[in-house]
């Protein structure tokens, strides 16, 4: 797997079906998971180690939406170089597993289509699974992205 640098952006016509990418990593911890669950998902098993214990999770866990907000970081800053951004038209999302806290994330993803706009010849789309893995190997979600990359001349 390759990780490429923040400089070197790719366009449709850069990438191929099978392609991969891998991010760096992110330490998650029970501040985090707490900050977050308190703005944007405040379930005691997000919020509240204690009672936590007594849920589905049998321990505090993060938000399947923090998960999603770190993966999306980890793909923009080291994971997925495409030019234009990672743009979202549309998806697919799986959590697995949960996150807890202590666990180091990173996300690999993988190019499975390329399809160029008939009626856009400027861009086009990509399907890109961006699996997030936690220390243990241990896959937390699973994000199918159908993503708008621009075209341009190959590198």
């Amino acid at each position: 797997m390759s990780s490429s640098a923040p400089t070197d952006r790719l366009f449709l016509d850069d990438l191929y079906v099978g392609q991969r990418f891998r991010s760096a990593t992110h330490i998650i911890d029970e501040a985090q998971i707490k900050a977050f669950a308190a703005q944007f998902d405040p379930q005691p098993f997000h919020t509240d180690e204690e009672t936590a214990k007594d849920t589905f999770f049998k321990g505090l866990a993060a938000s399947g939406w923090h998960t999603a907000a770190i993966t999306m970081r980890l793909n923009v800053e080291t994971g997925l170089p495409l030019a234009g951004g990672i743009i979202g038209a549309g998806g697919e999302l799986n959590w697995p597993a949960p996150t807890c806290p202590g666990d180091m994330l990173h996300v690999e993803s993988e190019v499975v289509e390329i399809t160029p706009s008939r009626s856009k010849p400027d861009r086009g789309i990509a399907v890109i699974v961006s699996r997030t893995v936690n220390q243990r190997g241990e896959v937390v979600q699973i994000l199918k992205a159908k993503l708008v990359v621009p075209r341009g001349a190959a590198s």
